[in-house]
């Protein structure tokens, strides 16, 4: 396997926009990898944008997404409300907002849902973001269901126990609203990172995986 890193643009600190169609997607789907990406790479600027939050979700959205982002050098946390389950109805809206984002924010790398993701919320996302950023580093990534979608990513990010501990104990803990779910639960993330972790034959056991559909070297 070829190995390589994510570095900043030459003269400024790593800067990295993370997608979110919902409340805990970013945390399940590249967590580790960011507080991994925060621990290497001290300077990093990180834009964190959920889409599709309410209410209580706003709240824990906001709370783990904190936690998730302590060691960064400066972070923007944004949370929208387009109605969750509705996003190809209303992808006008959402598009517009994509385009305005595009002004204020260039980033290093864009972490961002899998395109054959079968949650319709999930799939939009990504396909606007390769719409709006098209000359980025974009890693999708997974979230694991009842539909049963999950693929054969091509890129992992090896993470060591810790990482992982911390990434799961900080969701269990900020998305209470989601306890009673037949997938939240410890068992189940660790059983995914260990997976990928067998599949990249990573030191430690654990990683992430992503689909990267098309990368410079």
């Amino acid at each position: 396997m070829l190995n390589f890193q994510i570095i900043p643009k030459k003269g400024r600190a790593l800067t990295i926009l993370c997608l979110g169609a919902h409340s805990d997607d970013i945390e399940i789907g590249c967590g580790g990898t960011i507080l991994r990406l925060l621990s290497e790479q001290g300077d990093a600027e990180v834009h964190w944008v959920v889409l599709g939050s309410n209410g209580r979700r706003d709240v824990e959205a906001g709370t783990s997404a904190n936690k998730f982002l302590e060691n960064a050098r400066k972070k923007e946390i944004i949370i929208k409300n387009f109605k969750d389950g509705f996003f190809p109805y209303t992808g006008g809206e959402i598009k517009g907002y994509f385009e305005e984002l595009k002004k204020n924010v260039s980033p290093d790398v864009v972490f961002t849902h899998y395109r054959h993701d079968l949650h319709q919320d999930h799939r939009l996302l990504s396909e606007l973001t390769w719409n709006t950023f098209r000359d980025h580093l974009i890693l999708e990534y997974e979230v694991m269901k009842y539909d049963g979608d999950m693929g054969n990513p091509n890129l992992y990010v090896h993470l060591d126990q810790r990482t992982c501990q911390g990434k799961i104990a900080q969701i269990l803990e900020s998305f209470r609203s989601q306890e009673g779910q037949h997938w939240f639960n410890e068992e189940a993330f660790f059983a995914l990172l260990r997976l990928r972790g067998i599949e990249c034959n990573a030191p430690e056991k654990y990683a992430e995986a992503f689909y990267c559909r098309k990368v410079v070297i």
